[in-house]
């Protein structure tokens, strides 16, 4: 009997450690935390050389084609030399130009400096000419530099999004930063709910504010627009089953194309190309419930591309002055929705398979309709089409064959989103598609462009290098004022509202180099600060050192180098490589990303952490230099007085929030470290002094600036203090942990819990009832507040479901064997918890987690051992009084009731609302995971999973009952 009994306990505890072995491998894989080493490019930003502000000439006659296009581009110049401090010398202008093909913007520049001549072989080169010297004369160079030579654009295609135009300043909808939606709510006074859909008296504004942007635009050096809006213009004449029902989205549709049509046909005839932008599914209710009803939502399914194809032929009929459509299949749902309308979209095109069904079908009307489709390959999920933006290998997988003349493939010119401290994107070295490139000039990880960043060189590097290597490349895209949310940031609006002249720079360079990918940045830097600020020789030194500095202070200051100079990885995911700031002004407080970037920079190298720290502090001394240096510039050489306050407010922002910043990293890092090594606990409470001031300031000067707005501390703080309550959680774990260990000693009832969970099949003798009810109570109860720093009563209630449970069927035995032999387990499972927490605190217990997998990996595994051990021991007491099969069947209906408590709990709340609650109070994940995206999405957590855990416990509770019930015998039937 004793030798079957052992081989039971082996087996028993073999079984545990083997499924704790694939659990905690399972945590490890799912985490798949590891980090790769990656080619970032250098950047060295020079200054321009001095030179002189050339005053523009005169015209005092200007004979050109009377076109739109000419006389926009003429009034533009006329603008350019009026707006100029001064003069010098007249000149005649004379404009020509043939029927050539309207893609070519070449022309030359002849004549004599008092009798120019522009000559070129279409109106779009002539045209482009014209800007050029309005261009030179706001940027005071000579209007005569390039005379004698053709002047032709590298990059025919140069779109860029909608600006800001058409969206209201209205200072109410930019209190508060806590609105992330990323729809720009551009035209929302003319744009109504319901009939007649479109306020007629408020579009003469849109109009302006629209034209207003396209002209400037148009000078800068582009020639096409993306704009947000595609379903909004369908009727789907062609498919009338779709609204057949819905009468009110033909009158909407309608109403939509009468109203902005004639200004997307403006925007066309002054030489802009206009794209509608949109996510892939885009629905609406009756759209959805017919592709479900046809094609069962297939997006692999020919015919369901077949309607979105017919409205593209009804689009083009209706608009032929369009020149195609913007495709994203990686984002979309609520935030990019205008509120109140039944316009949305759907991540469903998700498959190489789907991707090809879809451009396909967009195409083949393309080439019909003599249009473009632009195919972004920004995607985010899993499989081939979820990295096809960052890797080659899934590009081809994705795009191989598919090569209509009409398809133009757009990516981002970095390894990720737009960020720094990330390669250039080699999927745009590689295909046979036509290629843009996608760039961003109001970054919106850096915040939003309200501090100086000067991305001339960076972008110089992009276009060269993916000029050498793809003959495919013919174009950029510039985001002006897009990308993020509108309303989460600076209320900075392009032409508008606020400093916009400081992100301006980069739409401007983007442009030149577009053109000519050789020109210097630092000289095109010197031209914007001409043009906006003074032409004084020294004010523009000034101004042009300091931005000179900008990409260092940037990089430094928002940025843990030794974390963003590395390819991590976690859950899946790529994580950007600014992930202390979590998107996108959020200051994060969550242990998982905290202790994960303290790793990464404790292993690269002796010092890594100071080093780390100082480079903050250096960022803080760079702004402050910035600061100095444009605040010793004369305000009497500065064009606006009120432009040289916004730049010093600008500066002294910046240094501001490099000081915060510097002391945030600082706190986190040095409590890391003490974490890490027990050491450094007085150095984190001068950081964490330092902050707290740093903080405060911040928020006091900046808490009501929209312009300027303080960053968001609330995740930093929820940190902060977990961070202060780790000391005093290990004090109390230790105190739990000695009580623990003199009750199970000292007393009689204590040692005999240990026997019986020991050898749960063994009658455990006499006991106190109290102390054998209270002891495991307690361990339980205490520990878990322990491990929550008595801060997360959500936390309490899930596990204590579990608890509750166990303890409800031991108390319904009314056996004292049971509840000797289940309590003395439970307390075991909780001194090896305690034992962990005494170390370093709760603090210490997640470092050890998310950093160190060996440890890891044993936690899980005796854990888990420990846990199972308690149920092994319900069985095993059980069983000598009620039997083997009702003793499994018992402990089947605690698992049971268990994940039917959870699952109850969890689809009441809401899984995503009960996620967020759960982590905002443990601080583990992002705490603007929930505020964005939803930490289900982001996760990719399936919604149904309440539904399965609520599934899942019914099964086994209909198991238990079945295996528990008891069994009558068969009798042999009488003899006859």
């Amino acid at each position: 009997m004793r030798v079957r009994r052992t081989v039971q306990v082996v087996l028993v505890v073999v079984v545990l450690g083997l499924v704790g072995a694939a659990m905690a491998a399972g945590i490890s894989a799912s985490l798949g935390i590891r980090t790769e080493a990656k080619d970032v490019p250098v950047e060295d930003l020079r200054v321009a050389p001095p030179r002189d502000a050339t005053p523009p000439l005169v015209f005092t006659r200007i004979a050109a084609p009377d076109t739109l296009r000419t006389r926009t581009a003429v009034a533009e110049l006329r603008d350019a030399v009026s707006d100029a401090e001064g003069t010098r010398g007249s000149a005649t202008l004379v404009v020509r130009h043939g029927h050539g093909d309207p893609d070519d913007d070449t022309y030359r520049l002849g004549g004599t400096r008092r009798a120019l001549r522009i000559t070129a072989a279409s109106e779009t080169g002539a045209v482009r000419g014209v800007y050029d010297l309005a261009l030179a004369a706001r940027e005071r160079r000579p209007l005569t530099e390039r005379l004698g030579q053709t002047v032709t654009s590298r990059l025919p295609f140069r779109m860029v999004d909608l600006g800001a135009a058409g969206v209201d300043a209205d200072p109410e909808q930019w209190r508060g930063g806590e609105d992330y939606s990323h729809y720009s709510r551009a035209f929302e006074d003319a744009i109504l709910p319901e009939a007649p859909y479109v306020d007629r008296a408020a579009l003469p504004e849109a109009r302006a504010s629209v034209l207003s942007f396209v002209r400037h635009e148009l000078a800068e050096g582009y020639n096409a627009i993306a704009v947000p809006g595609f379903l909004e213009y369908l009727t789907f004449a062609d498919v009338p089953e779709v609204y057949a029902d819905d009468p009110e989205y033909v009158a909407r549709a309608e109403a939509m194309r009468a109203a902005f049509g004639p200004i997307w046909r403006e925007v066309h005839d002054l030489g802009m190309q206009v794209y509608l932008r949109t996510d892939m599914l885009v629905l609406s209710g009756p759209l959805e419930q017919h592709l479900r009803d046809e094609f069962d939502l297939d997006t692999t399914d020919d015919a369901l591309w077949d309607v979105y194809e017919k409205g593209l032929d009804e689009l083009y009929r209706e608009m032929p002055y369009l020149a195609g459509v913007v495709l994203r299949i990686g984002e979309g749902g609520s935030i990019y929705n205008l509120p109140g309308w039944d316009y949305y979209s759907e991540i469903t095109v998700t498959t190489a398979p789907a991707v090809r069904a879809m451009l396909t079908a967009f195409t083949d009307e393309a080439e019909r309709s003599d249009t473009t489709v632009v195919f972004r390959t920004w995607s985010v999920g899993v499989g081939a089409v979820g990295d096809m933006h960052t890797n080659p290998d899934s590009y081809h997988e994705v795009l191989d064959g598919l090569d209509s003349p009409n398809l133009v493939v757009s990516t981002k010119y970095s390894l990720g989103d737009f960020y720094s401290w990330l390669p250039l994107n080699d999927t745009l070295e590689t295909g046979d598609q036509r290629r843009i490139v996608e760039l961003q000039s109001r970054r919106e990880f850096e915040a939003f462009g309200a501090i100086p960043n000067d991305l001339g060189t960076l972008t110089r590097q992009a276009l060269q290098r993916f000029l050498a290597a793809n003959p495919h490349v013919e174009g950029i895209w510039t985001w002006t004022q897009d990308g993020g949310p509108w309303r989460a940031g600076p209320m900075t609006l392009q032409l508008t509202h606020g400093f916009w002249q400081l992100y301006d720079l980069n739409t401007e360079v983007a442009a030149r180099l577009a053109r000519d990918p050789d020109a210097d940045p630092a000289e095109l830097t010197a031209d914007w600060a001409r043009r906006w600020f003074s032409t004084d020789p020294a004010t523009v030194a000034a101004i042009t050192t300091a931005m000179a500095s900008s990409r260092e202070a940037v990089t430094q200051g928002l940025y843990i180098e030794p974390f963003a100079q590395v390819r991590a990885f976690a859950l899946g995911l790529e994580p950007p490589p600014q992930m202390w700031i979590f998107e996108w002004d959020i200051l994060t407080g969550d242990s998982a990303v905290l202790d994960v970037i303290y790793s990464i920079v404790r292993d690269s190298g002796p010092t890594g952490v100071d080093d780390a720290i100082a480079a903050g502090d250096r960022a803080v001394d760079t702004a402050d230099e910035m600061f100095g240096l444009v605040a010793d510039t004369d305000p009497a050489t500065w064009r606006d007085p009120a432009l040289r306050q916004e730049f010093l407010d600008a500066l002294d922002y910046q240094v501001d929030l490099f000081q915060m910043l510097a002391a945030y990293r600082a706190m986190v890092l040095r409590h890391a470290h003490w974490l890490d090594t027990g050491e450094g606990r007085e150095e984190w409470a001068q950081a964490r002094s330092r902050f707290d001031a740093t903080a405060d300031l911040h928020e006091q000067v900046y808490g009501d600036d929209l312009e300027l707005p303080a960053y968001n501390l609330t995740a930093a703080r929820i940190g902060e203090e977990r961070a202060d309550r780790d000391v005093e959680m290990a004090w109390l774990a230790r105190g739990g942990l000695l009580a623990l260990l003199l009750a199970l000693g000292l007393t009689r009832t204590g040692r005999t819990m240990v026997r019986s969970a020991l050898a749960p099949w063994r009658e455990p003798g006499p006991v106190s009832w109290w102390l054998v009810a209270a002891i495991p109570l307690l361990a339980v109860v205490w520990s878990r507040l322990v491990l929550t720093w008595f801060l997360a009563p959500a936390h309490l209630l899930l596990v204590g479901i579990g608890w509750a449970v166990l303890a409800g069927v031991v108390l319904a035995t009314r056996s004292w064997w049971v509840a000797t032999a289940v309590g003395g387990a439970v307390t075991l499972r909780t001194l090896l918890l305690l034992a962990v927490l005494s170390v370093r605190g709760p603090g210490g217990y997640w470092f050890v987690f998310w950093t160190e997998p060996g440890w890891r990996t044993a936690y899980v595994v005796v854990s888990f051992v420990l846990f199972g051990w308690v149920l092994a021991c319900l069985a095993w007491a059980l069983a000598g009084a009620t039997g083997r099969r009702r003793a499994g069947a018992t402990v089947l209906g605690v698992v049971g009731a268990t994940l039917l408590g959870v699952g109850a709990l969890t689809a009441a709340v809401g899984l995503e609302d009960a996620l967020a609650v759960w982590n905002d109070q443990l601080a583990l994940l992002p705490w603007g995971m929930a505020r964005i995206l939803g930490i289900t999405t982001f996760l990719g957590i399936p919604e149904a999973l309440p539904w399965w855990l609520l599934g899942a416990g019914a099964v086994l509770l209909l198991g238990a009952l079945a295996f528990g019930l008891p069994r009558r015998r068969l009798r042999a039937p009488a003899a006859p």
